[in-house]
């Protein structure tokens, strides 16, 4: 089970850039490729799934504990020659020790590559390499070299000897430029000429990155660990999932859809965009994405607006992350500071703000009975997001690791709607309880379950 984790120092290195040339490379060579990345992170797997032609995948050690991890990262690595793993944030980031590239090496024993970003340094990058090093216990095998001069090489590499420790390679300061926006990165879907800047980057790759070194430093052992428990119920038929996926709906976890497959249910897919109603389902996804980018095109589409509203109204259980939250308002402002209605479900505004609300991990506690819990009961989540509601809901209790708490999420026995995003593996007995509304919605639950 050959593996290796693309970590970096700091946000904005390069380890994107450097772990999609790596990718793209690895694919040119005929190599069967799987890709994942640490952390919460959404858009980065659609560029390593623009390149590798199938799912990317997460894994997040804040979400999941040692063993499901474990189980994630073999699972979505069965008939891979090599799986390549891109790290989050500056390589040791994370929440009391979890949720960072680190812990995820740790816990998985995978080798980790560094990139580090060399513009506007020289000797300082053996201080940066020592840090990371010795910081604390690592799996850290070596190094790749972002924006290096060539004429810099042998500096690094005696660097690297040094250290005792490898030069992997080297991206030279280049042109090819992925646009950023508020949540990082574009989508890959918004790039035309996609294809032709990873080929750009993947042939950099082959001339300045030890391929070969990195493909034999990746060989390891296969991992123990005991299969997760999902149950497949044998309903009168498959409950129908509709997910919403476009433009504007594009943040959905790969696993998540996967596991509701495995409890026997069918997805639809839909596009709010375009389609005019909600296809024939049991059970309703309003994933995250970028609503406020296609307010207009959202609002003018009434016919599924009111059938949102329509269904909602009706019992169909239903999940609404952050964009699919913002979605169920009866308005909401765009970039350009426009106002526009929306499905009407949940009474209030979307706005705009300036800064990121609420980032990063919490613990979610729920204030009642639900659809994806009992009252008191918790699990993870994850906030990631500019805009903001005058009615963010007070069903649940969110927790951050610094003691912060605020209240969010409306919810009862058939809705959750807020801005944390959910993923299955951290606890299955949420889809579960998902999955057996649905059914129960569906009317083809069976008694004896």
């Amino acid at each position: 089970m050959n593996r290796i984790i693309i970590g970096g120092t700091h946000s904005g290195c390069g380890k994107t850039t450097v772990t999609c040339a790596v990718l793209q490379a690895l694919f040119n060579r005929r190599m069967r490729v799987a890709s994942f990345k640490c952390g919460p992170d959404y858009i980065d797997p659609m560029f390593h799934e623009k390149i590798i032609g199938t799912n990317a995948h997460n894994l997040d050690s804040f979400f999941c504990d040692d063993n499901t991890l474990k189980y994630l990262l073999t699972e979505n690595s069965r008939n891979a020659d090599i799986s390549v793993i891109e790290g989050v944030m500056g390589f040791y980031d994370g929440v009391n020790g979890r949720g960072s590239a680190n812990s995820v090496s740790e816990i998985t024993d995978t080798k980790a590559v560094i990139v580090i970003d060399c513009k506007g340094q020289s000797q300082s990058i053996g201080a940066v390499m020592k840090g990371f090093l010795t910081y604390r216990k690592n799996n850290i095998i070596g190094f790749i070299f972002n924006r290096l001069s060539e004429k810099l090489v042998p500096m690094v590499r005696e660097l690297c000897e040094d250290l005792n420790t490898q030069y992997l390679g080297f991206m030279p300061t280049n042109r090819i430029t992925v646009q950023s926006r508020h949540l990082g990165l574009v989508t890959a879907d918004e790039i035309d000429d996609i294809k032709e800047k990873m080929q750009a980057l993947a042939d950099l790759a082959e001339k300045h990155i030890l391929l070969d070194r990195i493909i034999e430093i990746s060989e390891s052992e296969g991992l123990t660990f005991t299969p997760p428990e999902i149950k497949k119920y044998d309903f009168k038929r498959p409950p129908v999932i509709a997910v919403a996926r476009d433009k504007a709906f594009c943040f959905l976890y790969a696993d998540n859809i996967r596991l509701l497959r495995k409890m026997g249910c069918e997805i639809r897919y839909f596009s709010p965009l375009t389609d005019s109603e909600i296809p024939e389902a049991d059970g309703l996804i309003l994933c995250g994405g970028y609503p406020e980018l296609y307010a207009r095109q959202l609002s003018e589409n009434k016919s599924m607006l009111e059938d949102v509203k329509r269904k909602i109204g009706s019992g169909m259980p239903t999940i609404a992350e952050c964009g699919g939250f913002m979605y169920l308002h009866n308005e909401l402002e765009d970039k350009s500071g426009k106002v526009f209605t929306m499905a009407g479900v949940i009474n209030g505004k979307v706005f705009k703000t300036e800064r990121l609300q609420r980032f990063g991990y919490v613990t979610m506690t729920a204030e009642k009975k639900n659809l994806l819990c009992g009252k008191g009961e918790n699990f993870p989540a994850h906030e990631f997001h500019y805009w903001d509601s005058t009615e963010c809901g007070s069903d649940f209790t969110a927790r951050k690791a610094d003691g912060r708490e605020w209240k969010c999420v409306h919810s009862d026995e058939n809705l959750y709607a807020g801005f944390p995003h959910l993923y299955f593996y951290s606890d299955i007995k949420m889809a579960e309880k998902f999955v057996l509304k649905c059914a129960e919605y569906g009317e083809i639950y069976e008694q004896n379950l």
